[in-house]
């Protein structure tokens, strides 16, 4: 735990922080972390993906997921670009670094390290005192969950991401983490790859004793192989809640109701 708080401290000093700094955020969970820090007002562009928080109705986009404008962006003159590397492509963050512009990145790959970063970030707003307070609460939460959830022997979880083709999360994904949280086991935790493509013997071979998707016609699919133990026990299970996608703040409530689909019974 000390070498986590460590690394973040070493890439939050990197970024000088500002009183008030121009900020611009490339990934849609960062931008909702600043919502989150109540910082909202310190937003100048965002990166687009899907629905926005209402808080963040009025900021300039700067692109799309992946499609980042990038004159757009230095029209806007940051102080400050949060990034989380997979939102913009390998060609476009090269030009982000020859830019010189102060970038915090961000990857979490656990509940632990997001707890970490939201902190991080909150001082490079210039408003530790929030992100002090909002991470405490987090980690009291994860520390309750943890407590409740745990087991001795953890349950063997597939997570299905896609059906045609099979796709998973490997046990670098915070949503593995989540699991963890949940007294369960992600059966390809083994795999690096956050979202590595596998096949249906593979799964069939793994056994796991819950399958869990957000489409219920993916699930129903698994009832052609009933020799699979979530298949018997009937836990092929729906995640409604899109919260485990985006690693902000929300992802513990998110991860709350992960753990009490998994173990209603906790």
């Amino acid at each position: 735990m000390r070498g986590l708080w460590l690394a973040v401290l070493l890439l939050a000093v990197s970024v000088p922080a500002l009183a008030s700094p121009r900020v611009v955020s490339l990934a849609p969970s960062l931008s909702e972390i600043v919502v989150e820090l109540d910082s909202a007002d310190l937003l100048v562009g965002v990166l687009d993906a899907g629905e926005r928080p209402a808080a963040l109705a009025g900021v300039p986009s700067v692109g799309r997921y992946g499609q980042l404008d990038m004159e757009r962006l230095l029209s806007l003159k940051p102080d400050l670009l949060l990034l989380w590397p997979g939102s913009v492509g390998p060609a476009q963050r090269d030009q982000l670094k020859r830019l010189n512009i102060p970038t915090y990145v961000a990857e979490p790959h656990s509940l632990d390290q997001l707890s970490a970063q939201i902190e991080a970030i909150s001082a490079q707003l210039g408003r530790p005192e929030r992100g002090a307070k909002l991470a405490a609460e987090l980690r009291d939460q994860l520390g309750q969950l943890r407590q409740r959830y745990r087991r001795d022997r953890p349950l063997k979880v597939f997570y299905q991401v896609w059906d045609k083709p099979l796709y998973t999360v490997g046990g670098g994904q915070i949503i593995s983490d989540a699991l963890e949280v949940c007294g369960a086991r992600n059966v390809f935790g083994d795999l690096s790859l956050p979202a590595p493509q596998v096949s249906i013997e593979a799964v069939l071979q793994r056994n796991p004793e819950v399958i869990l998707a957000g489409d219920q016609a993916q699930l129903n699919a698994w009832k052609a192989w009933p020799q699979v133990a979530a298949v018997k026990e009937g836990k092929l299970l729906l995640v409604t809640d899109k919260g485990l996608e985006r690693p902000s703040g929300q992802m513990i409530s998110a991860t709350a109701k992960l753990c009490q689909l998994i173990a209603p019974d906790r």
